[in-house]
């Protein structure tokens, strides 16, 4: 995927920025990761991984 591409695109849920990890685009402060398949962004929150998935909550709280 192009450079200038990723400096144009954001994320579509809160518009800030996205990091380029591995085939995934990911939004830090949403916690979501979504998908690149065959160079194209997949930028739909249904399609978007939950980073905080399968975490444990946490039993001190």
């Amino acid at each position: 995927m192009d450079s200038r591409l990723l400096d144009l695109l954001v994320c579509p849920v809160c518009k800030g920025p996205l990091l380029r990890e591995g085939d995934e685009l990911v939004c830090a402060r949403d916690r979501l990761a979504f998908p690149v398949r065959d160079g194209i962004p997949v930028m739909l929150e249904e399609q978007a991984r939950d980073l905080d998935a399968g975490l444990e909550p946490d039993d001190d709280a």
